[in-house]
């Protein structure tokens, strides 16, 4: 076995530098595959880029975390989220004064699922609550503030809005480059909001093919689209323009970085990836070789193998016959039928058609 493989494939070396998988890690870190995505959500657990656009937790993260003092149970309790049931159970508030605080922009959730009455459910951190009741302990009793009645009046929900933030925050923290952090800010725009902002068509082709989703996959369920569309455009006048300044800023910086590729471009290895391109060179066409024997009008004494003095139903000779359509000048005899040489009865050479199973006949 070679040195520094394991069962003779991979490197040992390339595996470690990779690091695990989600679901390794979150064997290795004590966490159900749902704790470790509110982890890399809330920004407890460092993930990199890996195969075919997957994300890895890499090692020397996972020993981090396992050195912990309070490892496993503070890990876990800081990437825990309730609902607002528990949540205003924990606060020792009634629900609605939860759901008042919450439609005001007093929580941000973290994540957010569908019930089987097509009604979204919001999923809120237990450790930004605890904070959230240390810091204002007043917004917890009383009479609610006018500034926040005020909103409740005009019908404000910012959940969806602060967890686009949120999202979006995340998903620019794991970008690889300028122009993939660009695409994550334009995510939450709509097409006309896009065009508006984008003004050279080359950019937004390139920011749609980068295109990210708020959603991971496996919660993007067919059925719940209709419930889940809404939230992750940005509908608010403010938010909208919050947006557009930061696509704004990101695009400065991918431009410095490389133009938006143009068609019929492709990268160039070694460098940025629009930084210098190449095209394809066009394929040469040949020139059209001219017959010189056939312009000369001289026998050229080859036997074509076709003998057009009989005519075939359905099958023409291949160059036409003697002195009808499609003969050519300067060929044969004047009548169009070539010398037999040989005894009577021979068989010329080439005399077989090019269809399976008809022959010429002998003159």
């Amino acid at each position: 076995m070679p040195v520094g493989t394991r069962d003779g494939h991979r490197p040992v070396r390339q595996e470690a530098e990779r690091g695990l998988a989600l679901r390794g890690a979150a064997m290795r870190l004590g966490l159900k595959p749902g704790e470790l995505d509110l982890a890399v959500r809330l920004g407890e657990v460092r993930t990199v880029g890996g195969p075919r656009g997957g994300r890895r937790v890499p090692r020397a993260e996972v020993d981090r975390l396992r050195s912990a003092a309070d490892f496993p149970g503070g890990l876990r309790e800081r990437v825990r989220a309730v609902g607002a049931g528990a949540g205003a159970e924990l606060l020792g508030i009634g629900r609605a004064r939860f759901t008042r605080l919450a439609r005001v922009g007093c929580f941000t959730p973290v994540k957010f699922t569908v019930n089987r009455y097509r009604a979204l459910v919001w999923l809120y951190p237990v450790a930004e609550l605890r904070l959230f009741a240390e810091r204002e302990p007043g917004l917890l009793t009383g009479n609610t503030p006018p500034a926040l009645r005020a909103m409740l009046d005009a019908g404000e929900d910012w959940r969806a809005r602060t967890w686009r933030g949120r999202r979006v925050a995340q998903l620019c923290r794991e970008a690889e480059g300028p122009w993939e952090r660009a695409a994550v800010a334009a995510a939450v725009l709509g097409q006309d909001q896009l065009a508006d902002a984008v003004e050279d068509p080359y950019e937004r082709a390139h920011l749609r093919r980068l295109r990210v989703s708020l959603l991971p996959p496996e919660e993007e369920a067919a059925s719940s689209r209709p419930v889940v569309e809404p939230v992750l455009t940005a509908d608010d006048p403010d938010e909208i323009c919050w947006h557009r300044i930061s696509l704004a800023l990101c695009l400065d910086e991918a431009r410095e970085y490389g133009p938006a590729p143009r068609p019929g471009e492709r990268p160039v290895a070694g460098g940025p990836f629009t930084t210098r391109v190449e095209k394809p060179l066009p394929r040469p066409v040949p020139d059209p070789v001219a017959d010189p024997v056939a312009d000369s009008g001289v026998d050229s004494g080859v036997d074509s193998g076709v003998d057009s003095g009989v005519d075939v139903p359905g099958v023409r000779p291949p160059g036409g016959g003697g002195g009808g359509r499609g003969a050519l000048p300067g060929r044969g005899r004047p009548g169009g039928r070539r010398e037999r040489t040989g005894p009577p009865g021979a068989r010329s050479p080439g005399r077989r058609s090019r269809r399976v199973g008809v022959r010429w006949p002998l003159a």
